[in-house]
């Protein structure tokens, strides 16, 4: 059997410090990071994706950030593809690649055993779909995939209009559900798994509390005002947790204050789905930021385990 190239997964809920951790090991094993992220990978959005600074990513190469546009088409088959090259490439230099982030979707369609079917937009399609949203609703749309595909819709939130359309557009141009047009494959890569997270629900909540807090510190408003102005209501800024809550308060339709709470609402609900989706994976290693000592270390460890086995 021709040996797996190995590379090393980093995955959690959103504030539980992956940034960070995936820098200190990346140092450590003298490699570089692959971010698995779908918000970083957009030009302009910062403050909301919690892009890493310059200062925190401490001249570490990290890749897949700032690649595209806000309004440029980028699927889960372009960041699989994408990322096989930068694999390939860093494994040549002898060095494990270590891919981090939030995105599920993204680790499963890469390292798992799914297979993401191919299919170009078709913007004529796309555009009558829109329309249905915009006269009939998206739960109009949810409604279509359901009949489509059930097992598809079960996997995508009702309000989530981009993933919807997306699933409707390839289940009819492949003339088969998605679901089984996702085809089970060998997973590509010998993958050591970590994740991060906090049993104690409070102490994560918190501290998204506290991100959120920091972000409008940072400036979080004027980024989302500015992407506003510069793009109209993009879908893809209307499906970002951090943007999409300012559209309302922009209007004048809700306070600062409750907007404010919206985001630390919706981001916890993001948390909670990401840990939903990752704890699907039994292979993850898992460390808790709250109660275990010395997370780094216990990292390292296992990872210079792997590299050397």
């Amino acid at each position: 059997m021709t040996k797996k190239d190995k590379v090393i997964a980093l995955v959690g809920p959103t504030a539980s410090g992956k940034t960070s951790l995936a820098v200190m090991i990346a140092k450590k094993l003298n490699t570089q990071i692959i971010s698995a992220d779908s918000r970083q990978i957009y030009k302009e959005f910062n403050i909301a994706a919690a892009k890493p600074t310059n200062e925190e990513q401490s001249g570490i190469k990290h890749h897949l950030i700032d690649i595209v546009t806000p309004d440029e088409e980028y699927t889960v088959a372009n960041f699989a593809q994408d990322a096989k090259k930068i694999i390939k490439n860093l494994t040549a230099e002898k060095k494990i690649p270590i891919i981090a982030g939030g995105t599920g979707l993204y680790f499963r369609t890469l390292l798992q055993d799914f297979d993401i079917p191919k299919v170009a937009p078709d913007k004529e399609l796309r555009n009558e779909l829109k329309q249905i949203a915009e006269k009939q609703g998206t739960q109009k749309l949810y409604e279509m995939l359901c009949e489509l595909d059930i097992e598809t819709a079960k996997k995508i939130h009702p309000n989530n209009t981009v993933k919807i359309i997306r699933a409707i557009e390839v289940t009819k141009k492949l003339n088969q559900p998605m679901s089984q047009a996702q085809k089970r494959k060998e997973p590509e890569y010998e993958t050591l798994w970590i994740g991060l997270n906090a049993e104690n629900r409070q102490f994560l909540y918190d501290r998204i509390n506290h991100r959120v807090d920091a972000m409008i510190e940072n400036g979080l408003e004027a980024e989302a005002k500015y992407l506003f102005e510069k793009y109209g209501n993009l879908k893809i800024l209307m499906n970002t947790i951090g943007y999409e809550e300012f559209f309302e308060y922009f209007q004048g339709e809700k306070t600062f204050t409750q907007t404010i709470s919206l985001i630390k609402q919706n981001t916890r609900r993001y948390a909670k789905r990401q840990l939903t989706w990752f704890r699907q994976n039994s292979e993850i290693n898992w460390f808790d930021i709250e109660t275990e000592k010395d997370i780094f270390q216990k990292v390292l460890e296992k990872t210079l385990l792997f590299k050397d086995s």
